[in-house]
């Protein structure tokens, strides 16, 4: 293949180094073919197919799963992650409520009036949001203002049994068994 003739010994040697240098160009080739087929393929695109991989690029990294939302919880290193989990699995049932489903609303929560907040309005008697995010923004403000005097765990469950739930003493009750069967607790080492 890549033979140079010695004229001292008067043979066929292989050459090493021309070699070496044929993969590394191959692979020079190969490496700057991919680059420039993935940057032709994106530049040749239409405004509109562009715009739809941006959107369904959106879509992916504003779709909800379990393991986002508690990698969530953690970035924004919301106090007691585990009754905050524990709420929205138990204000939208897994995750599978109406509320959650149509206006990405994880705590059940009502548009606030007097405090910051993020949603866009109201739907189905709930705040709504442009995405699950929002909604867990949103419940940062909450705790920032209403639950910032609760230095512990027994009082973060009294403050919520006082103002958050409308089934009154049995929501911490319930919050609890969430914790316990779901191992939230575990999440959040």
């Amino acid at each position: 293949m890549f033979y140079k003739f010695d004229k001292e010994f008067l043979e066929w040697k292989k050459d090493s180094k021309k070699m070496k240098l044929f993969v590394a160009s191959i692979f020079v080739l190969f490496l700057s073919s991919f680059i420039m087929g993935r940057y032709v393929r994106f530049a040749s695109l239409d405004k509109f197919e562009k715009e739809v991989l941006i959107l369904n690029l959106q879509k992916e990294r504003d779709r909800f799963t379990e393991d986002k939302f508690v990698d969530e919880l953690k970035r924004l290193n919301v106090r007691y992650p585990h009754i905050v989990m524990a709420q929205s699995i138990l204000e939208t049932g897994h995750w599978k409520s109406q509320v959650f489903k149509a206006n990405h609303n994880l705590f059940g929560m009502k548009q606030a009036n007097i405090r910051i907040n993020t949603a866009k309005g109201t739907n189905l008697n709930h705040a709504y949001y442009e995405n699950w995010q929002e909604s867990l923004y949103d419940y940062a403000f909450y705790q920032c203002r209403y639950m910032s005097n609760a230095r512990t765990e027994a009082e973060y469950f009294l403050a919520l049994d006082a103002s958050y739930a409308e089934i009154g003493g049995g929501y911490s009750k319930a919050l609890k068994n969430v914790i316990e069967k779901e191992k939230l607790r575990e999440k959040f080492e």
